[in-house]
């Protein structure tokens, strides 16, 4: 008999994400004598907890395909990570009383590493306390860091606005760095792994050559060493840009944007390395600067998404429906790259209990052996990730996007839950 399947977004949103959430609703749509309905939790998993689901089947066949060039969450997201079935039963206990009452049997997470480990839990309601559900995480996280996976959805859009902007903004510093601006300092996403900051290192090329200092997690800030680098590019070249990574720390570990509060997940917030590391050149150098951090318009930039990033988003919410049909659990699709010159790749598929909390860094080789570029190494791995554009239809000069209905389900279970 056919079940119904909850799909929901989890974490910082992307360019792409809701290319994975057309993936899976389509496919869905191709199978109803198996999925009778789609419900999309408002709010990630806390539409679950709470009882807010979305009706998908009240949108329209055109509605759900234009999600593919909508950017950020169509249903909205949440950064709520379950605790341990010993820890909170009673979140588990509602996950189940809510499935139970709206007939599902599937749960796709759309998320990263924190949202992997939330859908591995999810899982084990099945075997541990004995309800039927097939619970399959849909990966995205501009950071790239989640393992096994070749490359993570979302990354590849977030690395070619980054390595554009990085390339725009130093034509414009190199025009004025005569009489004006020395350094430009670009912040960008990545707390703990550096392959946002590494991209920026693709706007210098054989063609273009353009000074950049990259500043990554993986390696320790030393000041001293930095400053010289800066100097010496500024020297030969009349300026300097430079990336930093939001997760660049000291050698005690210290994060040099370290704001000293934390987030829902008890990671540290990061106030701003873009301005130390600005106000480090102008009071050691002298040079006059401007600094930008991309924030949110890196991983919000449809506009300017990565053909290959789309195409890899939807890819892997098709493919967590059809490994669902197939009877497949606690499981997460893979990119599986099987060649880089030319570019191909497959989807493959690695257990939640392999990616749930597990961080994947920059490889060594994938960095100069001063700590401040990237290998060539590095660049055959990032080029095709950033290949083709695909662009969104425009309407009156700007991206015409949709935004849902998001019709809400009846409720069933009629107790409220706090979350």
């Amino acid at each position: 008999m056919a079940k119904n399947a909850f799909y929901a977004q989890s974490g910082g949103v992307t360019a792409v994400i809701n290319a994975s959430a057309c993936g899976v609703i389509e496919t869905a749509r191709r199978h109803t004598d198996r999925i009778a309905n789609v419900y999309a939790g408002r709010n990630g998993i806390i539409g679950a907890l709470t009882e807010d689901l979305i009706d998908t089947s009240q949108e329209s066949d055109t509605a759900i395909a234009a999600l593919r060039h909508t950017p950020s969450g169509g249903f909205g997201s949440c950064r709520y990570k379950l605790k341990g079935l010993e820890e909170n039963r009673a979140e588990y206990e509602r996950l189940m009383e809510v499935f139970k009452a709206h007939d599902i049997g599937y749960f796709f997470y759309n998320g990263g590493g924190d949202s992997a480990d939330t859908c591995h839990k999810v899982s084990q309601i099945s075997e541990t306390l004995g309800f039927p559900i097939q619970a399959i995480h849909v990966p995205k996280t501009v950071d790239n860091d989640l393992p096994i996976t070749d490359n993570c959805p979302g990354f590849g859009s977030v690395a070619k606005y980054i390595a554009v902007s990085t390339r725009e903004a130093s034509f414009d510093v190199r025009s004025m760095a005569k009489t004006s601006t020395k350094v430009f300092v670009i912040e960008v996403m990545g707390r703990h792994a550096g392959w946002i900051a590494a991209a920026g290192g693709l706007a210098s090329d054989a063609t273009t050559e353009i000074p950049i200092v990259i500043l990554f997690p993986e390696v320790e800030f030393d000041q001293d060493r930095f400053l010289a680098e800066v100097k010496a590019k500024v020297a030969k070249y009349d300026y300097c840009t430079v990336v930093v990574s939001e997760g660049t720390h000291w050698p005690d570990g210290r994060f040099l944007a370290e704001a000293g509060t934390r987030d829902a997940f008890g990671h540290a917030q990061l106030g701003g390395a873009a301005p130390v590391v600005a106000n480090m050149i102008k009071e050691a150098l002298g040079y006059k600067y401007h600094w930008a951090v991309a924030d949110y318009l890196q991983r919000a930039a449809r506009h300017l998404a990565s053909k290959t990033d789309v195409e890899q988003a939807y890819a892997m919410g098709k493919a967590a429906v059809d490994f669902a049909l197939a009877g497949e659990n606690a499981i997460m699709p893979t990119i599986v790259r099987t060649s880089s010159t030319p570019y191909a790749w497959e989807v493959g598929k690695a257990p939640l209990a392999e990616v749930a909390n597990v961080e994947k860094m920059m490889p060594g080789e994938f960095i100069t052996e001063d700590g401040f570029g990237i290998t060539d190494a590095c660049r055959e791995y990032l080029a095709p990730l950033i290949q083709g554009e695909d662009y969104p239809p425009y309407k009156d000069g700007l991206p015409d996007y949709v935004t849902l209905n998001n019709a809400g389900v009846a409720k069933k279970v009629g107790t409220s839950f706090e979350v």
